[in-house]
């Protein structure tokens, strides 16, 4: 969520991790947003009771906002670059310069930007892959990890043809267990039904979802699209977890689910 205007959906997504005693630290990073930001909409909450009790509407919690004047914390506009993140990772990765990433982005992908949006842009990315960075282990019942992704084509005995075929994998990060499960489309509702199918196989719910490979769209759209995002928060306010996307480009923050497709040899 880092980069753009913070929505009422995410304020709210926000005041759960509140209630679950999360710290400022975490919440910063699962949301994408400044621990300064969440410090200030800490005290916000408190001011209004809003901690407590039943936890408030889209409607009520805007209604404060703008009673409050709080909208508007933190906000920033986002790089022109993002769109264009894969095109320059691949060009990073062939040890282009920031130069010819800036020309070639101008020149075959019609970017906009100027050159000193790119430069700040990679030397973002360049600080993040530095960063040092330890094997966390978590308690039992802390935290699955999911990833979805497409896994080419396979055979429907359904319908009795091959078709693209997608596989959502669960790991519970303590025990190291995993779901596997195939399915046909990218549909919001098989996306909620597959995790619903892996809460039950593992006959309880985490505390913590941490998603990977934005890439599937409907893994991207429950994260960014409003829509299709509250849905998703819906559903995790219903079973009580809370949501923790993968920071991209840092497949790191998230290789259990990784290995343990690997070792399954499902992925």
């Amino acid at each position: 969520m880092a980069g753009r205007r913070i929505k009422v959906i995410d304020i709210r997504e926000m005041l759960r991790c509140l209630r679950m005693k999360e710290s400022n630290r975490r919440i910063a990073k699962m949301l994408g947003i400044n621990r300064r930001t969440v410090s200030k909409y800490r005290q916000w909450a408190n001011w209004h009771n809003l901690l407590e009790g039943e936890l408030p509407s889209l409607e009520i919690i805007e209604k404060f906002l703008e009673e409050s004047g709080m909208i508007g914390i933190g906000e920033r506009k986002g790089s022109k670059v993002v769109p264009y993140h894969d095109r320059v990772e691949e060009l990073i990765s062939k040890n282009c310069s920031i130069q010819v990433i800036y020309e070639r982005l101008r020149d075959n992908y019609g970017f906009k930007g100027s050159y000193d949006s790119v430069r700040r842009y990679i030397k973002n990315i360049r600080e993040k892959e530095s960063d040092k960075y330890f094997r966390i282990e978590t308690a039992p019942g802390e935290e699955a990890q999911v990833d979805f992704g497409y896994s080419g084509l396979m055979y429907d005995f359904v319908e009795k043809r091959l078709r693209k075929a997608w596989c959502f994998g669960m790991v519970l990060s303590y025990s190291r267990h995993i779901f596997v499960k195939f399915v046909f489309d990218q549909k919001i509702s098989t996306w909620l039904r597959l995790q619903q199918d892996g809460f039950e196989y593992f006959e309880g719910v985490v505390k913590k979802v941490v998603l990977d490979n934005l890439k599937a769209a409907v893994v991207k759209a429950a994260v960014y699209d409003t829509v299709l995002q509250r849905s998703y928060l819906e559903f995790a306010e219903h079973y009580g977890f809370l949501v923790s996307p993968c920071r991209i480009g840092t497949p790191r923050h998230k290789g259990k689910v990784k290995n343990a497709d690997q070792r399954s040899g499902l992925l």
